[in-house]
């Protein structure tokens, strides 16, 4: 009954490991045609690859979790659905009925286990509450866009159900909506009387992309871009400039900075430090409960960007005076043409390299900039494009643009390590002939590194390009920011292409910058799992948009430190 409803719902895949209490389930798989299952070697990894599956379609994503520590170890990607509001199922063993609550071994309580994280967790108890329950959990997903938690004991699972049982039915049902008149009016009046607006926007306008360029157009407003909304609104956008935070640039923060109004559209962007100050705000966002949690806001709209922005739109006069959006897209430009200065690889031979060398790529590595932007180049226009949390966040923000038909998936709530390869395979088993890239730290893939046997075993043609920097890139940044000396960062990786190799996929190692170029195009175009393992600089400096004397000074102090700490740490 399980497993037919979920094939009805369009759930072609399970991700999880075998055993003991989810057996009855897991051989109904087997015999269920359009249900495939994909055994992991760790059940986090399950449980991000069916998150990625439903934020990419939209659909229901099935984990399952044995009884006990298996159950638990899904709890990290469960979190990351939560976070990115994904409808997933989490199908849960347990021990049998008659031995709950007696300690039993492997026993856990999951109902109060995953009671933070799902909007829904129950336990099935007899046969007659299977189907009632699995439509319960499953329309509490899809409707509430969450982590769903149903717990099956061992000796449950495999009973018949009665004669007549009914067979769950789901409704999906997310119907647009949008504020009252009156509430328009008032924004319409706001907007129309400030002299200059920038935008703010979310992944929540992703739909509402040709609607929000419109507003821009209306408002002679540039466009700040949270990195999620990257994914839809970045591609062909002349209003767009960057985004804004760590990862972002100096055009994003005077776009924030020097206007008047600021009108947030379906973001929940939570660095309160990065708002501007001193400002009107206006929020748009479908949950109510999302206005004016990240700052003060003059008037809160509840309701879908698209209804929202198509009514807000014919009350708007329209703004002639274009030189706002004109300086922060020319600002925008400067800085693009600054960065991309480190892309050649012969940037570092010049006057400005040379002195730029001497302070963070002495040795001559790949900069990351360098691989970021030679795999945007050969990634195919309608890649899936997944990243761990860290400084190749950073690399892809600035570096990959996504175009129209590529599409982004991350860690971007949660801020896990570990999501770019798991998420990766997730988007690859939806669609084998699609090809999905995951920017991978060094830091991230070996965390999770068993699950490189998954994609050669499902023979899961992922491309999984390493940013291999011997670091915990982000907090290295972060300790000498504060001038601390870099402590406990370091990995001591392996050649990570040949763990590759020994496992079943393609690895190309690189350590040299004129080889990087020609080593993405051919592992992009390799058919089959392929590990591209680059050696890059762990000296990078990435500077965001805005620094302080004290940033410099803790820096450089940082630095000192290293050069007087002896290798034992004294």
């Amino acid at each position: 009954m399980i497993v037919e409803a979920l094939a009805a719902q369009g759930v072609r895949t399970v991700w999880g490991v075998v055993g003991d209490a989810l057996n009855p389930v897991t051989d109904a798989i087997r015999r269920q045609d359009g249900v495939g299952w994909i055994g992991v070697r760790h059940e986090e990894v399950g449980a991000f690859a069916a998150g990625a599956q439903a934020q990419l379609t939209g659909n229901l994503g099935v984990c399952m979790g044995t009884v006990g520590p298996g159950s638990v170890h899904l709890l990290n990607g469960l979190y990351d659905s939560k976070k990115s509001h994904a409808p997933v199922l989490a199908i849960c063993g347990q021990v049998p009925l008659a031995e709950l609550g007696s300690d039993f071994f492997q026993e856990v309580d999951n109902d109060l286990l995953f009671r933070d994280v799902a909007v829904f967790t129950r336990t099935i108890t007899s046969p007659e509450q299977a189907p009632a329950l699995l439509e319960q959990a499953v329309q509490a997903a899809l409707n509430e866009q969450g982590v769903a938690v149903l717990t099956l004991p061992g000796d449950v699972g495999d009973q018949d159900l009665p004669k007549h049982a009914e067979r769950p039915r789901f409704v999906v049902a997310h119907p647009p909506s949008r504020p009252d008149d009156a509430t328009l009016a008032r924004a319409a009046e706001l907007i129309d009387a400030a002299a200059t607006v920038t935008l703010l926007v979310g992944v929540g306008a992703r739909a509402a992309r040709g609607h929000v360029l419109a507003l821009a157009e209306r408002l002679s407003a540039p466009m700040v871009l949270t990195l999620k909304a990257k994914d839809g609104l970045e591609h062909d956008n002349p209003y767009q400039v960057g985004q804004s935070g760590l990862i972002g640039n100096p055009a994003a923060r005077e776009a924030l900075d020097s206007g008047d109004l600021l009108l947030m559209l379906g973001t929940d962007f939570p660095y309160r430090e990065w708002y501007p100050q001193g400002k009107t705000v206006i929020q748009v966002d479908v949950r109510g409960a999302h206005i004016g949690r990240r700052t003060a806001v003059d008037l809160g709209m509840i309701g879908d960007v698209t209804a929202t922005v198509e009514a807000l739109l014919p009350m708007l006069s329209a703004k002639a005076d274009r030189g706002h959006l004109d300086s922060c897209r020319e600002s925008f430009t400067d800085w693009q043409g600054r960065q991309r200065a480190l892309l050649d690889p012969e940037h570092d031979r010049g006057l400005v390299g040379r002195i730029r060398e001497r302070l963070d790529n002495s040795d001559d590595r790949i900069r990351p900039e360098q691989l970021a932007d030679a795999v945007h180049r050969h990634a195919a226009p309608e890649a899936v494009l997944t990243v761990d949390t860290g400084m190749s966040t950073v690399w892809l923000a600035r570096f990959v643009e996504i175009t129209q038909g590529r599409r982004l998936l991350g860690s971007f709530n949660l801020g896990s390590m570990a999501n770019a390869m798991p998420q990766a395979l997730g988007a690859q088993a939806l669609d084998r002939s699609r090809q999905v890239v995951a920017f991978c730290g060094d830091g991230g893939l070996t965390m999770l590194l068993g699950d490189l046997i998954t994609a050669a075993s499902y023979d899961l043609p992922v491309k999984l390009v390493v940013f291999d920097n011997g670091r915990l890139g982000m907090v290295k940044l972060e300790q000498e920011v504060v001038g601390l000396p870099e402590f406990g960062t370091v990995l001591a990786n392996p050649d990570l292409a040949a763990v590759a190799r020994s496992l079943g996929l393609l690895g190309v190692r690189v350590t040299a910058p004129e080889d990087v170029d020609a080593a993405v195009r051919d592992v992009l175009a390799h058919d089959g799992p392929a590990l591209l393992d680059v050696v890059t600089n762990p000296e990078e400096i990435s500077l965001p948009p805005h620094t302080h004397v004290s940033d410099a000074w803790g820096f450089a102090i940082a630095k000192v430190k290293e050069t007087l700490i002896s290798p034992d740490g004294h």
